[in-house]
Formats: C-alpha cells, sequence, structure tokens
C-alpha cells in the first residue's frame, strides 16, 4: 500500500469515527438525565478513550510516513494539516471539556460547547477525507 492509500484509510476510519462520536455518542450523553450524567460520562470516557488511542495512532503513523515518503502536494497537505488540526483541537478544547464535565457534571453550557468542538472537529476530519482522496 502507498503513504497516499494508507493516508485515505486512515482518513476514512477517521472521518467515520469522528462523525459517529458527532451523531451519535454526543447527543446520546448530552440527554443523560443530570442525576445520572457523572456516571454515564465516566463509563463514555472508559469506553473511548483506546478508540481514541487507537484512530489517533493510526493518524501520527500514517501522517509521519506521508510527510517522509510521498509526494507534498497541496491536497496532501490540506489532508495532513486538517487530521492534525483535529488532533490539536481534541487535546486544547474537548479533552479539557470533558475534565470540566467530570468534575462539574452536566452543565447545559459546557455540553454546549462541547458538542460545538465536537462538530468542528468532524469537518475537519472530513475535509480530512476529502482532500486525502483528492491527493491519491
Amino acid at each position: 500500500m502507498s503513504p497516499l492509500a494508507a493516508l485515505t484509510v486512515v482518513a476514512a476510519a477517521h472521518a467515520g469515527f469522528q462523525l459517529t462520536v458527532t451523531v451519535l455518542t454526543y447527543p446520546a450523553l448530552a440527554a443523560v438525565p443530570a442525576d445520572r450524567f457523572a456516571a454515564a460520562h465516566d463509563a463514555h470516557s472508559r469506553r473511548i478513550v483506546p478508540l481514541v488511542g487507537l484512530v489517533y495512532l493510526g493518524v501520527l503513523l500514517v501522517g509521519g510516513w506521508v510527510l517522509v515518503a510521498a509526494p507534498l502536494g497541496p491536497a496532501t497537505l490540506t489532508a495532513l494539516a486538517a487530521q492534525a488540526a483535529v488532533l490539536v483541537v481534541t487535546a486544547a478544547l474537548a479533552a479539557p471539556l470533558h475534565g470540566a464535565l467530570g468534575r462539574r457534571g452536566a452543565e447545559p453550557a459546557l455540553l454546549r460547547r462541547l458538542l460545538g468542538v465536537d462538530r468542528a472537529r468532524a469537518a475537519l476530519a472530513v475535509v480530512g477525507l476529502v482532500a486525502a482522496l483528492l491527493a491519491l
């Protein structure tokens, strides 16, 4: 498999994962009643962390491979930048919001912000997939 083909596969997996979280997982979490939110949030965090780690590790490994072994045209650079942006948004915004939700509970303002940040991650992941397909 070529680096650009691998980038496309990883970008598709990443976009699929992110869209699932955006469309199904987070809305379901946000709908949990406040008195059950702490347990639901803890369970969500325990279950999703290994999957996030696997997807993001794939993004990092394949991204590194592409940087050293593939032609870096505009579509490839856009795909890499979009994938990297999701990781940055996750570390800088989504993870701290999850921490705050874990400490403070289902505060509506925190949940709204998490849902908004997550929509941005989904959009970036889709841009990364489209760019990877164009680079291929």
